[in-house]
């Protein structure tokens, strides 16, 4: 997809060329990855900013850890930790900042602030508020697809109904309408299928391979896959262990048209997308300027 989005900040998203590079960064203690944990504004600030001069596009800023058994975190906590981190790398920086909440309130707060993007795990179901706020003050939107909530969601998994890939693609044609109602404009809608909520290794792996079908709904499409247990289940490897998997999914997601990669590993993300995307340049050559790529 190739769009243009303006940001609060006065700074643009450009899709279309390399997926754009999104840095986590988790104000939070229990973030399933342990060396992504920033607890301190100033541990967070630092994170960010190494993220930036590693070649990061955006900053994604989490309060509440969405990790399998996770707990949802009181909102005065969730704004306790985040709104600090915020105004303090506002400071120090004008690199695009999305915030990772479901909370119409939190992202008042974090809007004014001075963060630019939403970024809501329910797809705009937890709080009908969040939709409005967004259309109101020009945030673009990140709706993911998950089934149940954090702290069960992984513990029972049933087959889709009718098959993963329809399933989760008619549930993010649903958060779109909502944000499309709510008055967001589509390219201000970026739509996530949640890999790891809720899904088996197989149900990931054929989201990935599906990217194009996803696609289809006109929106941008970000991917979240980097050390999650489906890369573990594959290699054998503990979550410390998986940058190679990693970078190898986000490569793979990159040629199958993801625009936007959320991980944790700059610099080396930032190499393999590089590199996928030059031999993407020469697929088109190879077959004439065709193709799904």
């Amino acid at each position: 997809m190739t769009a243009r989005i303006a940001l609060r900040s006065g700074a643009v998203l450009r899709l279309g060329g390399r997926p754009l590079v999104m840095a986590i960064v988790n104000c939070t203690p229990d973030s399933f990855y342990a060396a992504s944990r920033s607890p301190s504004v100033e541990e967070a600030v630092e994170r960010a900013l190494r993220a930036e001069a590693a070649g990061a596009d955006l900053v994604d800023l989490g309060a509440e850890s969405t990790r399998p058994g996770a707990a949802y975190v009181p909102e005065a906590e969730e704004r306790r930790r985040l709104i600090p981190v915020i105004k303090a790398l506002r400071k120090a920086s004008r690199i695009p900042l999305s915030v990772d909440t479901r909370r119409a309130a939190a992202a008042k707060e974090a809007l004014d602030a001075g963060a630019d993007i939403i970024n809501d795990i329910s797809g705009l179901e937890d709080d009908p508020a969040l939709g409005p706020l967004c259309a109101e003050r020009g945030a673009p939107v990140i709706l993911m697809h998950k089934r149940g909530d954090p702290l069960s969601m992984q513990e029972t998994l049933a087959p889709y109904p009718n098959g993963v890939v329809e399933d989760v693609r008619a549930a993010l044609e649903r958060a779109a309408e909502r944000a499309l109602e709510a008055g967001l404009p589509r390219p201000r809608v970026i739509l996530d299928p949640g890999i790891g909520f809720g899904k088996s290794v197989e149900d990931n792996l054929r989201l990935i391979a599906a990217l194009p079908a996803l696609r289809s709904l006109g929106c941008p499409v970000l991917v979240g896959l980097s050390r999650k247990s489906f890369l573990g289940a594959i290699t054998g490897r503990g979550i410390e262990e998986r940058l190679a998997a990693s970078a190898a999914a986000a490569a793979a997601a990159a040629l199958l048209g993801a625009d936007i990669l959320r991980v944790h590993d700059v610099p080396e993300t930032v190499d393999a997308l590089k590199t996928a995307c030059a031999i993407r340049g020469y697929i088109r050559i190879g077959i004439g300027g065709g193709g799904s790529f």
